[in-house]
């Protein structure tokens, strides 16, 4: 085995360390209501107009499966409510702010550059490769969780944010936790993040998902056309604009692989970037990743649930994207595939910047330069993965179970451990 490789030897039976007991003893019980998340929101941020009352269906729908999902533990429960609460005081602070200033409704948000694509498929590199071009505007991890500032907190000129500072303390608690994190996706609080958390201020995303098994809430989802959270998203994105320019986005999230039609919609002149890793591939490690983080979440971690779980939703994105891709314009779209992006990422960076009309400059290069070069593949280490081992995957089946996608897109298949 390589020196910077990690084997995860203990997914499904975790050996808990000391500092990971203490966090599960500590967590406090939280009541999964909708009463007990909006009312405090309203003692945290001294509001209480949150907008249309639409989004408290979703919201009970939420919480309802959180409490169905029996296996989350006293962590697992008090991280979701936290969330919850989050989004509730952050919806709250955007109402307020547009209702004090209408004219955030007549912000443009001009050509933006979406990129989609399945999780672990590179997205997250791209999209901050592009946000290094100060042409662009893009919203940092600390920024999507706390996308409304506060008047007592506006920032100092020359100072760190003060919403920085919560962000960069929370994760980096979260990474002493949960230390072999970084080396499968890195939460640093200067990156860019998804902007699908802004749809989460509508209570619909599929964000819960990464933490817990909320069937109720992924079929309440699967049911719903997703155009209005997407244009409440918008209605946040323009907020932000009008906070701080410019208007030109650079933006990223994997479920729009299933709402390619919402997306373009919202963006009718958008860019869209959609990204293709081989399924199997994305799976293991993305299954790895939330198993990984599970021992402190849940009871027990069960890894076949969590392996049926998530075939089943990798499977739903490909099949809408399938449906949809050619819904999107050729003009404003692009198909990149991963090995491809892998084996010479600028020349993939040149063909996006051509694709969405954006001139390369000589220091637009130079900033993708320095940030491909402090930030090379592996840069943490890297996970040794075994699908069959650890997950009891039938390889063979799962590839031909999403032989559609294989075709559809020329994926190439990656060697699978343990695969003849």
């Amino acid at each position: 085995m390589k020196p910077d490789a990690i084997r995860i030897a203990d997914l499904g039976t975790p050996q808990l360390t000391e500092k990971q007991r203490q966090a599960i003893a500590s967590s406090p019980p939280v009541q999964m209501s909708e009463e007990a998340v909006l009312a405090a929101a309203r003692h945290r941020t001294g509001l209480s107009d949150f907008g249309p009352d639409d989004f408290r269906e979703r919201l009970r729908i939420w919480l309802r499966s959180f409490d169905e999902d029996t296996g989350l533990g006293p962590l697992g429960r008090a991280g979701l409510f936290g969330d919850a609460v989050r989004y509730a005081c952050a919806r709250l602070r955007f109402e307020d702010l547009a209702k004090q200033h209408p004219e955030i409704n007549k912000v443009a948000i001009r050509q933006p550059i979406v990129i989609a694509g399945l999780p672990r498929s590179g997205t997250t590199h791209l999209v901050n490769i592009l946000a290094a071009d100060p042409r662009l505007r893009s919203m940092p991890l600390w920024e999507a969780m706390e996308p409304i500032p506060t008047l007592e907190e506006q920032a100092t000129p020359g100072a760190d944010d003060p919403r920085f500072l919560r962000a960069r303390d929370m994760w980096g608690e979260f990474e002493a936790m949960l230390p072999l994190m970084p080396a499968m996706h890195e939460m640093a609080p200067a990156h860019v993040h998804e902007d699908i958390e802004l749809q989460a201020l509508d209570f619909s995303s599929y964000l819960p998902e990464w933490q817990c098994r909320p069937y109720r809430w992924r079929d309440y989802y699967y049911s719903k056309d997703q155009t209005s959270h997407y244009a409440y998203g918008r209605r946040v994105l323009q907020a932000l604009t009008w906070l701080k320019g410019p208007d030109r986005w650079v933006m990223k999230s994997p479920p729009h692989m299933e709402n390619l039609r919402p997306l373009m919609t919202t963006y009718p002149d958008a860019t869209v970037v959609i990204t293709h890793r081989d399924p199997v591939a994305v799976l293991q490690s993305a299954i790895t990743m939330i198993a990984y983080g599970n021992r402190i979440r849940r009871h027990a971690v069960d890894v076949k649930e969590l392996a049926r779980y998530w075939t089943d939703r990798l499977e739903h994105l490909l099949r809408a994207c399938v449906r949809d891709r050619d819904t999107v314009p050729a003009g404003q779209s692009l198909d990149v595939l991963f090995d491809d992006y892998m084996a010479d990422q600028k020349t993939v960076i040149e063909r996006v910047y051509a694709m969405a009309g954006l001139a390369l400059t000589d220091e637009a290069r130079a900033r993708v330069h320095a940030y491909l070069e402090s930030n090379p593949r592996g840069k943490h280490g890297r996970v040794v993965y075994d699908l069959k081992g650890d997950f009891g995957i039938d390889v063979a089946a799962l590839r031909e179970r999403f032989g559609f996608y294989y075709q559809r897109f020329s994926v190439r298949p990656e060697r699978i451990e343990g695969e003849l």
